[in-house]
């Protein structure tokens, strides 16, 4: 009985121990890679160099068809920059795999409506993640340089990402409220960073491809 107490307890101290060393070390690979990427995030567009493309992250639309408040947030930055003239084309990247869920479909449709001519947004409708997103803006749409644009707490993984997977990417600041969701997003962020450095370091998984498309850079 006592070497069994004995025994559960240097198996619980070991586990213990595991967790605590695999916290310490998800924390230190986040933390390297918010110091280390969050110096090319801008949030001022005066000085913000010009790139020929904008990518804009899904980012969840409403029961009614809408675009979420970071979504449109995010879209409107864009048309911003579009407007600027500090990027030429915009590339709209989300999840369309449900009939009722096309991001890249509504993206499209709120830039066109606020007067970005229908040829320079190109919707990219195998964006079901950051890393896919990336991915697939260098091997479908060729893009080798661009600004990334989404909400603050994003862009250090964002940029990340992709300029692990060969672009030559910066990226601009869509936060233009305090958006409730902030705390969930910020945690929900914090685990997918771990997730991100084991794609481009060690997985390097294939997302959903297809042909290539040309955006005419």
């Amino acid at each position: 009985m006592i070497v069994a107490v004995s025994m559960r307890r240097v198996l619980l101290g070991k586990g213990l121990a595991v967790v605590l060393i695999a916290g310490g070390a998800a924390l230190a690979v986040w933390g390297w890679i918010q110091w280390r990427y969050d110096r090319l995030v801008y949030t001022d567009a005066r000085s913000l160099p010009a790139r020929p493309v904008a990518i804009v992250f899904g980012a969840g639309i409403r029961p009614d068809g809408g675009l979420s408040p970071m979504l449109s947030d995010r879209m409107d930055t864009a048309i911003g920059l579009y407007r600027a003239g500090l990027v030429r084309k915009l590339l709209v990247s989300g999840d369309n795999r449900f009939a009722n869920h096309d991001e890249p479909g509504r993206m499209y449709d709120y830039a066109v409506a606020r007067g970005v001519p229908a040829e320079d947004v190109v919707r990219d409708y195998a964006g079901r993640r950051t890393y896919d997103t990336c991915y697939r803006a260098a091997a479908v749409f060729g893009i080798t340089k661009a600004t990334l644009v989404t909400q603050r707490f994003h862009l250090p993984r964002a940029i990340f990402t992709c300029r692990n997977l060969g672009l030559d990417v910066i990226g601009f600041s869509a936060d233009r409220r305090v958006y409730l969701s902030n705390p969930y997003y910020r945690l929900r962020d914090a685990v997918a960073t771990l997730r991100a450095w084991w794609d481009v370091k060690v997985a390097r998984p294939h997302p959903v491809l297809g042909p290539k498309e040309d955006m005419g850079l």
